[in-house]
């Protein structure tokens, strides 16, 4: 007890803001990596997007009147220093605004089943910078492509305090490096293994983001505090420490009882948000999500409760109920409307074994609503750590009949990945990019590149949060016929959802006709907001 009511203190004291300094550290270290992915993301995608412009105007070749429409891209954009078009071996027939250029190997050799999109490097370089080179692939199998300046990656190195012992380095796939940014000055106590080190990933492109910092720069926005500190915890370091371990045990103990309880007294309810065809005003399904209903009435968002359930496995069981209560709430109405949808959400967990297989089979297996019914959904905001056991339990339940979508697509871990290996069937898009849809924002443009991916790629899409009328519009322009929102409905208990899909089905209403004709004569500015506008 002496030992801890004397030396104690300082050491936590000392660790603590150690701790403190290197984790600022990092914090600075990973937002800096991630502005640099989201800077080469935005770069990456205005240059496809152009791109993608010019193969849309039709057949691009090198006569002159086609160089004009490749220098005005290069005109238009801050970012790109030339477009040309290249041979199937590479080499570029032209290029603006330097003319002609055959000689010159831009690309490697094309081979068949290259990626529609490809990034690469050039030879040009500007302060640790390299240039990129993003090319198309056009029906003929040449290649459009463009040079992207150096400029398009220089971004504030960080704080002042870490400047002179801090390097980012922005790669391309495993090996390539696309920019080195600062300088590595470690002391020499220091070894390559005690660097704070933070690494960022793209979830749309191979790009990978690794800052370093010396953790003896980052103890210089402590050192001051160092003294002061450990006065302080010499008087409170204990007492701190006890209620801390109090705090933490007592309410884990006591959500434990009360989710065990709920979970029994089926408290853990379903709601239903219907999914509408946003052309004929159909319902194509439902999604189901968790609501919590206490004994008193009050209902507790997912937001307060879904991360304990998962972290404590307590998911499961509550996931199980919940699909036994879809049979109990919409049996009826899925047996004589067999073409209608119902998704379940799962999480990262669920695909760990088999046993999620096995509980879908054993509740809709044979029952009103048939496993063709049944669509799981996936979220890509946590990480499937065995992609390959995935995919096996993916790949049965498609045989099984069930579909699999693909859930906050852009926003999480998998991006492509998730789309190219685990063989989804179906796409939905996040409400962050439905919300600017209209806008002349790069965030507008990522939803046009997720309807694009999904459409080559022979997948359904659905758009999720969709708020406005605008959006309505500009998601039919985008060809997408699926949509869900609040502007039709928000989550609904068993027998809301019911009297709604009755309405719908026999024509008594059409949410869509009703927003038609609720804006058709109205100009954007003076369009209703979303809560007048909501079909309640």
């Amino acid at each position: 007890m002496a030992l801890i009511f004397s030396l104690g203190p300082l050491i936590v004291a000392n660790y603590v803001l150690e701790n403190f300094a290197h984790q600022q550290a990092a914090d600075e270290a990973r937002a800096i990596g991630n502005r640099m992915i989201t800077r080469a993301e935005l770069t990456i995608n205005e240059v496809v997007l152009g791109l993608q412009g010019l193969k849309s105007d039709g057949d691009v070749t090198c006569r002159r009147s086609h160089l004009v429409r490749l220098n005005e891209l290069v005109e238009a954009s801050a970012y790109i220093e030339g477009v040309g078009i290249a041979a199937t071996t590479g080499e570029a027939m032209c290029i603006v605004p330097s003319g002609s250029s055959r000689s010159k190997t831009m690309l490697p050799p094309y081979e068949e089943g290259d990626p529609l999109i490809g990034i690469g490097m050039g030879d040009g370089s500007y302060e640790g910078i390299k240039s990129a080179v993003i090319s198309l692939r056009l029906e003929n199998n040449w290649r459009l492509f463009a040079t992207v300046s150096p400029l398009a990656l220089r971004l504030d190195p960080g704080p002042s305090y870490l400047r002179s012992s801090m390097r980012s380095v922005l790669r391309l796939g495993p090996e390539t490096v696309w920019a080195t940014i600062g300088q590595l000055k470690p002391s020499e106590a220091r070894q390559i293994n005690d660097l704070i080190t933070q690494t960022s990933l793209s979830s749309w492109y191979p790009v990978s983001v690794t800052v370093e910092v010396d953790p003896d720069a980052a103890m210089q926005l402590v050192t001051r505090l160092q003294i002061i500190t450990a006065i302080v915890c010499v008087a409170g370091a204990v007492l701190f420490l006890l209620i801390a371990v109090w705090i933490s045990w007592q309410p884990d103990s006591e959500t434990e009882d009360e989710f065990v309880s709920a979970i029994r007294n089926n408290e853990f309810i379903p709601y239903y948000q219907p999914v509408i065809d946003i052309e004929t005003g159909v319902l194509q399904g439902c999604e189901v999500l968790m609501r919590w209903r206490r004994p008193s009435g009050e209902m507790v968002s997912p937001g307060q409760f879904m991360t304990y359930a998962e972290t404590s496995g307590h998911i499961f069981e509550m996931t199980r109920r919940l699909m036994v209560q879809t049979l109990d709430d919409l049996g009826d109405l899925y047996e004589k409307t067999p073409d209608l949808k119902i998704s379940i959400n799962l999480f990262a967990g669920h695909f760990k074994n088999r046993q999620i297989i096995e509980d879908v089979q054993d509740i809709y297996g044979d029952s009103p609503i048939a496993l063709e019914q049944v669509v799981l959904e996936v979220t890509e905001r946590q990480p499937l750590h065995d992609i390959n056991a995935a995919k096996k339990i993916i790949a049965e339940f498609q045989s099984m009949g069930v579909r699999i979508a693909l859930d906050d697509v852009g926003t999480g871990h998998g991006g492509l990945a998730y789309l190219q290996k685990l063989g989804m069937d179906i796409v939905k898009i996040d409400k962050m990019f439905v919300d600017p849809l209209g806008q002349e924002t790069s965030t507008a443009r990522i939803a046009d590149a997720i309807v694009e991916l999904a459409e080559n790629l022979g997948m359904g899409i659905i758009a999720e949060g969709v708020e406005t009328y605008d959006q309505i519009l500009h998601l039919r322009r985008l060809g997408v016929t699926a949509a869900q929102g609040y502007i039709f409905a928000a989550p609904l208990p068993a027998e809301e959802f019911l009297k709604l899909a009755n309405d719908l089905e026999e024509g008594r209403r059409n949410v869509v006709a009703e927003l038609d004709r609720r804006y058709q004569n109205q100009t954007p500015d003076a369009q209703e907001t979303v809560e007048d506008a909501a079909v309640s």
